[in-house]
């Protein structure tokens, strides 16, 4: 990929994340719907465990399960 190419694909990713930020209005999750209920919030460690930890863990065991079978597939290709 030449440096025109990258610089391309860089624009057009910060200008979609900005045109998302942009029409996501966050003033708008401050007004309760009708019949609107909300839970008790998340404490810090459950927020981190939650948005870090589980997220983390989910992509080691799936990067391991790729790995697993991708190790299997190279065995019965030599044998």
């Amino acid at each position: 990929m030449d440096k025109k190419n990258a610089l391309r694909a860089g624009a057009v990713a910060a200008g979609t994340t900005l045109m998302m930020l942009l029409m996501s209005s966050p003033a708008l999750a401050l007004t309760r719907d009708d019949g609107d209920d909300p839970g008790p919030g998340l404490n810090v460690m459950e927020t981190l465990g939650l948005y870090v930890v589980a997220p983390i863990v989910l992509f080691l065991v799936i990067a391991g399960l790729v790995m697993v079978g991708d190790k299997s597939r190279k065995g019965q290709k030599q044998g």
